[in-house]
This record gives C-alpha cells, structure tokens and sequence, in this order.
C-alpha cells in the first residue's frame, strides 16, 4: 500500500441523487464500464434479455426496474480510487438516502432535460446544501427533444439557490443533437454512434481546423451562447465548488455512453478527497493514524442463501486491517473487524485494507446499530447522528400461517435493522405494528418476507399517525385509546400513534406532566 495520506488523497467517494427515472442507475452503469469493473452495462430497461442494472441487485428491483435500496460500488480509475453510492430515487425510500448522503463528501445530482428539478431532486438537494456538500451538475437525454440549456441553468440557479458553472455546453439537442463544446478541455466533442471525435479549439474558442460542423446554424448558435456564457456566465471558483455553492454543469447523454467520461475526468479532478467529520471529540482528522468509522446502513440477506447482514461502514480517519481490534463506542466493548468486504452491488470480494473515505462491508451477527461508530485509538468518541425519520403510515402485520411463526418474527426483526422501516408493538398485546414514511416500503417489506423467509403476512392499514415518543419509564396503560394509541418501539420505549393533530393537543392539554418527543429533536 502506498503511504497513507496518498492512498486517502486519491480517493473519491459521492452519491448519485435524482427524481427516478432521471438516468441515475444508467449513468452509474456507464461509470463503472469506463473503471473496467463491468464489461457490459445492463440496462433497467432489458428485462427481457434477463440483464439488470448492477446496482440494482434485489429481485424485487429487477422486478420492477427500480433503485429502492442504496448499492455501494466501487472501481479504481486513473489513479483514484471511487466509490460510488447510487440511491433509491423513490421518495418513500428517502431516509436509507438521506444516511447515505451523511457517508459521501460529494454528489452527482442527475437532470432529466426535459423534465428540470422535479419533486425528489429538490429534496435531495436541500440535504446536500444543509451539509455544504459539493455537488456536481450531470444534465442528462441531450439525444431527446428537452428544455433550452439556458432555460435549465436559469431553474438550477432559482430553484435550488446555487450558482451555476459549465463545464460544456451541447450542441443542438433531441434530433439535432450533435455533441458538446467543452468549455473545460478546449475542444468539441462530436456525438456520433460509436465515434466520439474530438476537435480541438483555439485560444479564441474556434475550430482549430476547418470541419463540416462549422456550416451548421446549430453549432453558430452554441458559439453565440458560449459568448455569453463567457461574458454573463459565473466565473469558475474551484473555492466556491468545494463550499457547495458552484455546481459544475455537464451535458450530456448516459444511454448513449456520451459525455460519460469527459464528466467523470472533470470530477475525479475537482472533486474533495475526504474531509475531516464532526464528532463528540471536535474534527476528526482523515489523515489521523488512528482508525476511525461510522455504520451508516445495515442490509440484511444480500445473500439469501446464508442469511447474511452486512453493516456498511464509512472510514472516517486512518487505515483498516482486516482482522484489527476496534472499540464500539455505543458499548466500550471491543470487536474484531475480522470479515470484510468490498463491493461491486451484490458481489462481494474479501477486503484486507482501507483507508479513509472508503466504504467496507462488516459481516454483522447483531452487533452493530445504523449510526454506530467504531474507533481503535485510546480515546473513544462519537460521530454525529444519522437522520432519523419519524414514520407516518402504519400497518398492523400477522403471519397468515401460525405454524410460520418462527420465521416471521425473525423476518420482521431482521429487516427492521435496516432502518427503512420502524416496529411497534401494541402495549398490551404484544401486536405487530409497521411504521414507514411511504407505502412502498411496506410493498418491499411484505417482498421480501415472503422470499427471502418464506413467509406471507397479512396487513391491515391503519393509515396516518402522528409519532410522539413518551419520556418516562413507565406510562399508565389507560391513556391509550383509540385516537392516541400506545405502542413500544423496538428499543422498549413507550411510544404513542396519535389520530391526528387535534388527538395530540387534547392528548397534552390532559397530560401536561407527560413529556412528548421525537428522536431526531433531542433524544438518542
């Protein structure tokens, strides 16, 4: 291993974010086809061909032909060491996005062109730019007919509030498609199947030699554009990228393989190595000799056949041996970091070092909680909290067959390590009850059961709730009711499913000695 401040300098870890269907998984796909980890992408599209997106690894997303699950893949490429985190561009599966989001130290944001900022994106976003998270622009489907570039600069710029930098511009768009001007590289790229021919430019920004592309209106037009974006445009500040406050802007088409790998250059070369991370003991530094990390997503039967969970851990500081002793800071009590792994979606190779900024795999028998950190220094600390939504919808869950009983409260105790979705118990009766932010995650939940345990389960929508946990050991089984029902969390901690606003104030007018939160405000 080279030393360690060149092996944590070099490497580059980001998440793709977008509003589904935007192109994230494709271009996720195509960057791992210019790293030489894949040697064909899959496409979401192809089920016929039996071939799937390698980031989507779960059968129910080949199934469906969507992301609901955060894949961790990782390739090396000209000297750099990348690890990508592509993520559910669901709504419902936001919260395993946003933890993701507090792993990464930067992101890809994917535009559809014809679509701008939608819903999800925006959303996603405001998280990143909570985070001062540097954030690189990728407009993608240039080949279809979309909005005016310009148009989609201006929408950037209003409806996410940050200032706006490309790195090329196209050349016509849908059928008149006919490549980019790459402001960054001095050259003209020309989108051809199967021939991607460079042409370089002056010192004037022109052809250096005569082409036919010169006689088209089109690429006047683009000249004329790139003066204005030369005299009008944001100037390129590599300072205000690394604050999160200039997104470099690329177009392009992932489908078609085409402005792919100008993109990916650009990022590998602007975008931050690790960076030092908040904790209970001030900054941690990535370049400290001491090994440090958090859990940030946990994902049980990756490999269904051994009923295996595997802890996701972000390194946050020094270099990881497998095998090395470390301290789990929620308990003081030590682990060996004996079996590890590195990935490429679901395939999964032993991993003997690593270094900040990487993401390992920890085989997990029940040890590890999401947000866990683990340090091997003398000094134990905590990084910060990982989000933590409160749920909105429930269910009430049974096993159709009582003989199954066995293997669905395994099932339900498993898949409700993962995060994505939360589980009560009636206070009385011990009743199974779900809690998730979207009604996907439920669908998924309910998958997944019956594949991978072999268990179907009945589900009787309770509809919306309001959460409020309660701040006391005890609570006198008589306040629940119908309107404010009293449940236990999967920790033992008394929790109340209130109808609707009104239940909760007439809850609290009643019982003002009684203490009401929700985690993320001030509580574990």
């Amino acid at each position: 291993m080279k030393n360690l401040q060149d092996e944590v300098l070099s490497r580059r870890t980001f998440a793709i974010i977008s509003h589904p269907d935007a192109g994230k998984t494709t271009l996720t796909e195509k960057l791992l086809l210019f790293g030489g980890a894949i040697r064909e992408a899959g496409t979401v599209k192809a089920k016929k061909t039996g071939k799937y997106a390698t980031s989507d690894w779960m059968e129910i997303e080949k199934q469906r032909g969507i992301s609901v699950t955060s894949s961790v893949l990782q390739f090396d490429y000209d000297g750099f060491r990348v690890n990508i985190l592509d993520t559910p561009g669901h709504q419902d599966f936001s919260e395993d996005t946003y933890r993701t989001l507090m792993a990464v130290d930067s992101a890809v944001m994917i535009i559809d062109a014809a679509k701008g900022i939608e819903e999800q994106t925006l959303k996603l976003f405001k998280v990143c730019a909570m985070r001062g998270i540097p954030i690189f622009t990728f407009i993608n489907k240039m080949d279809r007919q979309g909005k005016q570039p310009l148009e989609l600069l201006a929408e950037l710029e209003e409806v996410l509030g940050i200032q706006s930098y490309p790195m090329n511009w196209p050349i016509g768009m849908g059928q008149d498609f006919m490549g980019i001007y790459d402001r960054f590289h001095n050259r003209v790229e020309l989108f051809k199947s199967g021939d991607h021919t460079k042409l370089p430019l002056n010192d004037e920004g022109q052809l250096e030699e005569s082409h036919e592309i010169e006689d088209s209106p089109v690429f006047q037009q683009t000249l004329e554009e790139i003066e204005l974006l030369n005299e009008a445009g944001n100037p390129f500040s590599r300072k205000d990228i690394d604050n999160g406050q200039l997104s470099p802007v690329f177009f392009g088409s992932a489908l078609n393989l085409f402005g792919v790998q100008t993109f990916l250059e650009s990022y590998l070369q602007f975008a931050p190595p690790p960076k030092g991370r908040n904790s209970s003991a001030g900054t941690i530094d990535p370049l400290s000799k001491d090994f440090s990390g958090f859990i940030f997503k946990i994902q049980a039967n990756m490999n269904p056949a051994h009923r295996d969970r595997i802890a996701f851990l972000r390194i946050c500081s020094g270099s990881f041996e497998r095998g090395m002793p470390v301290t789990l800071s929620r308990t003081g009590k030590q682990v060996k970091l004996s079996q590890s792994t590195s990935f490429l979606a679901d395939d999964r190779t032993t991993v003997n070092e690593a270094v900040a900024g990487d993401i390992i795999g920890l085989y997990d028998t029940g040890t590890y909680q999401i947000g866990d950190t683990l340090v091997s220094g003398k000094d134990t600390f905590e990084f910060e909290r990982l989000p933590q939504f409160t749920p909105e919808l429930f269910m009430k869950v049974t096993a159709k067959n009582a003989l199954k009983q066995k293997h669905f409260h395994k099932g339900m105790q498993q898949l409700v390590q993962e995060g994505a979705i939360q589980l009560f118990k009636t206070a009385q009766t011990d009743q199974y009850i779900l809690g998730a932010v979207g009604q996907l995650q439920f669908e998924v939940f309910e998958h997944r059961l019956k594949n991978e345990y072999n268990v179907d389960i009945l589900m009787e929508p309770m509809g919306q709730k309001m959460t409020r946990w309660v701040d006391a050991e005890k609570v006198d089984e008589k306040l629940s009711s119908q309107r404010s029902m009293l449940v236990k969390d999967r920790y033992d901690r008394f929790v109340f499913l209130f109808e609707n606003d009104f239940a909760l104030r007439w809850f609290q007018e009643k019982n003002p000695d009684i203490v009401l939160y929700q985690p993320m405000e001030d509580k574990n």
